[in-house]
This record gives C-alpha cells, sequence and structure tokens, in this order.
C-alpha cells in the first residue's frame, strides 16, 4: 500500500501548481561565481600583449618553415602567400630572403604528391628573379631528373613543366652543366619510352602517363620540351652570322690587329668561370661531364643519343594528329642541328 501511494503522489506532482513566496530571492548555485566587480587591467604571467603586427620578412620566414608542413593545404597557402609577397615588392627591391636560402626547402617540392602544391609551387618559381636562378641551375637539375623517372605520372608531367621554365630561364646553363646534357636526354628517352638498343632489351616499349582521358597531352607536353632542351644544346646558333660580320678579317667591327676576339680575354661574367675545370670536385665520368660547346654536345649526342631520337620522332609523326603536330618542333631542330653539324668530325 505505501508504494502505491507514492506512486500515486509522484504522479500528481505534475498537475500541481507551485505556491510562489512573496519576496524572497531564490537560491544561488554553488558554483555561483561573482562577476560584479570591475578591474583596470588584467595582468596575464606568460603572455605578452603588444600592438606591433610581424614583419612582412618575418612574416615571409614564418611562410618558409610551414614548407616542410605534413598538411598539404597548409604547404599550398604558404606558397601562396609567398608568390605574393615576391610579386608584389617593390621594383628593383631586394627578396625578404635570398634565393640560396629559399631553394633548399623548394626543391622537395617537385616531388610532392599533391597536384595542388606543384602547381603553385611553379608558380613561385615563375615569380622569382631569372638572374638569381642561373647560378642556382646544379641544384635544381637533380630534383628535375628525379621527378622526371617519377614513378607517378602527374609528378613526372609537372617535373617537365618545371623543366620547360628553367630552359626559358637559363638554357645555356642547363645543357652546359654538370650532367645537364647526358643525364637529361636519358631522362627524356625513359619518359617517352624511346630506348637506344643496349636499354631496349630490359625496358619497356612505352611511357605511360596515368588516366587515359589525358588523350595524349602530357606526351606532347614531353615532346615540347624535349624541342626546347634540343634547341638549347645543339640548335644551330643564331648569332653566327652576326659575329662573323663583326669580327671580318681585321679584328672587331673593322679595328685592326691586335684587337682580335676580345670577348674570350674579358673577365667572365659567370658564377663560377672555371667549374668545368673540375679542380676540386669529385672525378666525373661522361655522363656527369660539362659539355659547354656546341661541338662537345653536338659530338656526345650524334653517337649516343641520335638515332634512338630519329626513330621515336618518326614513329610519334606517323601517328599524325597533335602527336605528330608536337613533334615536328623537335624534329625541326634535329634537322637543322644534323645539317650544321655535317662539317664536325664526330
Amino acid at each position: 500500500m505505501g508504494s502505491s501511494a507514492k506512486k500515486k503522489k509522484e504522479k500528481q506532482k505534475d498537475f500541481t501548481r507551485a505556491k510562489l513566496k512573496v519576496g524572497k530571492a531564490k537560491g544561488k548555485p554553488e558554483n555561483f561565481t561573482d562577476t560584479s566587480f570591475k578591474s583596470k587591467g588584467i595582468v596575464l604571467n606568460q603572455q605578452s600583449l603588444t600592438l606591433s603586427a610581424p614583419t612582412s620578412n618575418t612574416q615571409f620566414t614564418h611562410h618558409i618553415s610551414l614548407l616542410s608542413s605534413k598538411s598539404d593545404s597548409q604547404r599550398r597557402d604558404s606558397l601562396a602567400h609567398l608568390t605574393t609577397s615576391i610579386s608584389s615588392r617593390p621594383v628593383n627591391s631586394p627578396l625578404p630572403q635570398p634565393v640560396s636560402v629559399i631553394l633548399p626547402t623548394l626543391l622537395p617540392l617537385i616531388l610532392d604528391a599533391n597536384t595542388g602544391v606543384r602547381t603553385q609551387l611553379l608558380k613561385l618559381f615563375r615569380s622569382l628573379p631569372q638572374s638569381d636562378i642561373r647560378d642556382h641551375v646544379p641544384q635544381l637539375l637533380p630534383y628535375i631528373r628525379a621527378g622526371m623517372t617519377h614513378l607517378a605520372a602527374d609528378i613526372r608531367v609537372s617535373a617537365v613543366e618545371v623543366l620547360s621554365w628553367l630552359l626559358e630561364v637559363a638554357g645555356t646553363e642547363v645543357v652546359s652543366s654538370a650532367g645537364g646534357w647526358i643525364k637529361t636526354l636519358n631522362c627524356f628517352l625513359s619518359v617517352l619510352g624511346w630506348h637506344t638498343e643496349e636499354s631496349a632489351k630490359w625496358s619497356a616499349s612505352r611511357a605511360s602517363f596515368g588516366k587515359a582521358g589525358a588523350k595524349g597531352q602530357p606526351m606532347m607536353k614531353v615532346l615540347t620540351v624535349l624541342a626546347e632542351f634540343l634547341n638549347a644544346g645543339i640548335g644551330a646558333p643564331a648569332n653566327e652570322a652576326q659575329d662573323v660580320d663583326m669580327l671580318g678579317s681585321g679584328g672587331v667591327a673593322g679595328w685592326e690587329f691586335p684587337l682580335c676576339q676580345t670577348a674570350v680575354h674579358m673577365v667572365p661574367d659567370t658564377a663560377a668561370p672555371y667549374a668545368y675545370l673540375n679542380l676540386f670536385g669529385q672525378p666525373r665520368d661522361e655522363e656527369g661531364e660539362m659539355y659547354e660547346t656546341w661541338e662537345d654536345r653536338y659530338r656526345v649526342f650524334s653517337n649516343r643519343f641520335l638515332p634512338a631520337i630519329q626513330r621515336g620522332l618518326e614513329n610519334a609523326r606517323q601517328e599524325g594528329g597533335e602527336m605528330g603536330r608536337a613533334s615536328s618542333g623537335a624534329s625541326k631542330v634535329l634537322k637543322e642541328a644534323v645539317a650544321y653539324g655535317q662539317g664536325i668530325a664526330v
């Protein structure tokens, strides 16, 4: 009986009206905090509240450090900030950080797995001063060649695009640097699937560029950059006739002896004019050698790469369409180089 009456009383509790006590305030809870006081200042022991914002150089350095972040969006946003900072600086003003400090952090991003990061990286490369890039070509080429032989197809295409930019900025330095001629040509043959007689025995016959929906666009891009590379290395010298007119038989622009070929005896305008001597470096093989003259590059090219590239260009021409048109540029450069090099002993 007791439990039944208790349950009945609990049910009726919901329908009873609470009787309010007039004039008596509601009690405060146990965890009540009095906030009625006012303070003139707040003292923080471990924080410093300052009104001065970080300088642009400090922000630039901070975003360089964020390029090694594990977040793809963070790396992409940091590259975008660096690109904006470099592009919006006043004309003829120095960079917030020298290129020699920026490049070691940027170069590993050529092999980044995120497409947005690599695209933004190329935009940053294009915003850098061209005169500062020419002295750092030997640092760029190993990462570009590693990207051209990467397992991922999109990374290979991105590396080819970076090489196209580098040829536009410093084409002569690319083909004349240590390993820049033979090693890069080997990478092109690997990307395109054009192999020499030795490598054809164990290598695949055709390169793969990933998605089938690309419709040969990556291959056409590689052929275009190959034409640019061959033009920079063994293209017919455009200033040959001008040099002959300037020199003549009596010296420079009609001057008499001994003012003949004075440019050869002037102070070099390059950062390392005697790097080809390799006085303090490791011994180089044929692939790692520097080929600074047109004759040296053409001699090595005709002995090792000419037949394979001719076969590859002929096969691309026979395919027709966009592929055939893309191969025409490289074929034109190759024909001009062969015609110009007929008088060179191979």
